[in-house]
């Protein structure tokens, strides 16, 4: 059976090539879930502090999707793993069941002890983690036996590996070791894809689904201010007007994320100034007066928030409804492995 035929298996509705809107944290919610599965793809709703909230969003979500027949809440569910007590979220997942468990940012034994306590209260829930490097696929696929691995690129916004490659190099080169120990799990591509383009690239390296979160920044349903979206948009030259550091969580007080991540932003000032060596105490200092007095006015809205954003931030132009974006992606992915096949 091959792999697009074991995640039909238990995402019945999906239509191919699956594209899965990545679970932003705070962003991602019922409205993008439920638009993204309606078209055919993995709808995904990201990780929430307030599980209240949250609960509020699987219960929108439970009854949007009700005419797809599934034993499965037929969306992803997002996790951010570490430093997250495990009781009440093992709760969420008993009483909503989500077809798919996208893990992330923890060491391997936090992530079995996640994997094994939802396979435990749902055992119809299918466990993804999302890694960004060899040696952690092979550690997780150990410990986890994970139902597919999300292997995210250094192109990707937001957080991620701060050492990691591009899935150009990262997708086959995991996808050749884990053949050599004898796994055979399903990689999803995350990282810099945003159009059929980069969709069919993806597929092309081995890759059973692709992952878009900055592409879904442009969608209506994503929960985010207009005049972050209008940075967005704003964005060209995505590699240029992009960096990873990890002062974008420093600059509000001591960073709690592990060493082993950094994240992706838009440039701003505060980026710039401590790339020339400008200490973070200072950086903090002049922010705060900045914000509150006059000189408020000389800062960008990037300047007063981070704004996680990947590579492909410059090819994404306007606002459009996920179905829409989803049912492009799609259609142009076609095309563009129909005219590669045409040129050989």
């Amino acid at each position: 059976m091959s792999h697009l035929n074991t995640l039909k298996g238990y995402l019945p509705w999906i239509q191919t090539p699956l594209i899965i809107n990545a679970p932003m944290s705070g962003i991602a919610k019922s409205k993008l879930a439920t638009a993204v599965t309606t078209a055919g793809g993995l709808g995904q709703i990201g990780f929430m502090d307030d599980l209240q909230d949250l609960t509020k969003e699987l219960e929108i979500t439970k009854k949007a999707l009700a005419d797809i027949k599934t034993e499965t809440l037929p969306i992803g569910l997002g996790v951010i793993v570490f430093g997250t007590p495990i009781k009440a979220w093992l709760d969420l997942f008993a009483k909503y069941k989500p077809a798919v468990a996208w893990l992330s940012f923890a060491s391997a034994s936090e992530l079995q002890e996640w994997s094994e306590g939802i396979r435990l209260v749902s055992p119809q829930t299918r466990i993804w983690i999302q890694l960004g490097s060899v040696s952690a696929s092979v550690e997780v696929a150990r410990a986890c036996q994970p139902d597919a691995l999300v292997l995210q690129g250094i192109d990707a916004g937001g957080h991620g590996h701060e050492d990691g490659a591009s899935i150009v190099s990262l997708i086959p080169e995991v996808a050749d070791t884990l053949s050599e120990l004898g796994f055979d799990i399903p990689l999803i591509a995350a990282g810099g894809i945003v159009d059929g383009r980069g969709c069919a690239a993806a597929l092309s390296l081995g890759a059973s689904g692709v992952v878009m979160g900055t592409r879904m920044l442009a969608a209506e349903e994503t929960a985010i201010p207009a005049i972050y979206r209008d940075a967005i948009f704003e964005a060209v030259d995505g590699g240029q007007v992009t960096a990873r550091s990890r002062v974008f969580d420093e600059v509000w007080g001591p960073n709690f994320w592990p060493k082993t991540y950094d994240g992706r932003c838009l440039k701003n000032q505060v980026y710039q100034k401590y790339k020339s060596g400008v200490d973070i105490q200072s950086i903090r200092s002049w922010l705060s007066q900045a914000m509150n007095g006059s000189a408020s006015e000389s800062l960008s809205i990037q300047d007063m928030g981070s704004i996680w954003a990947g590579t492909g931030v410059g090819m994404v132009k306007e606002q459009r409804k996920a179905a829409d974006i989803v049912e492009e992606v799609r259609g142009s992915t076609r095309k563009n492995l129909e005219r590669a096949m045409t040129s050989l």
